[in-house]
């Protein structure tokens, strides 16, 4: 990487990103157009509005150009919003605080995809089950691990194949 090129790591809510907060002292001395920069955040994590987004913004100091790099939202928060919760249960194991359906499951699992290990849809669905274990949030009105137990026995197999056709 050049010298002239400065990268700056943000988390930011979707689609309401703001120059307050760690962004406006991180670029301020690079020269960049905080306005400008905040409204392209905007635009590129609409998507994810509700969820806090990772950002990297690369900044060339000599024409004070940026570049932005979108991350995934935690597994967490994709989950949360398909729940429509604002955080999760703080006693998961007693404390159930909410459901999402195998299909919101998968749409989550997909979103998620590029940043997790699994090789197929089943396996990312199974990682994002694992997450809501510690959540309190449950899958289809099951625990998380039963879901799991379920997939390995090929309950949900037509609507694994069909996302993996995608």
């Amino acid at each position: 990487m050049s010298k002239e090129l400065v990268t700056v790591d943000l988390l930011v809510d979707g689609g309401q990103a703001s120059p307050g907060g760690a962004m406006g002292p991180a670029l301020g001395p690079l020269g960049v157009n905080i306005g400008n920069v905040v409204s392209e955040i905007n635009k590129q994590t609409s998507a994810y509005k509700g969820m806090k987004v990772p950002v990297k913004v690369t900044v060339d100091k000599k024409t004070r150009e940026f570049e932005l790099e979108i991350g995934i939202p935690p597994a967490s928060a994709l989950v949360l919003k398909a729940a429509n919760l604002q955080k999760a249960s703080g006693e998961p194991n007693t404390n159930i605080i909410g459901n999402i359906t195998f299909p919101q499951l998968i749409e989550a699992a997909l979103a998620k995809w590029p940043d997790l290990t699994a090789g197929s849809v089943k396996t990312a669905c199974k990682e994002i089950l694992g997450t809501m274990v510690c959540m309190g949030v449950t899958c289809e009105n099951k625990d998380p691990r039963v879901v799991q137990k379920e997939i390995d026995r090929g309950k949900y197999a037509d609507l694994l194949n069909a996302a993996e056709e995608q």
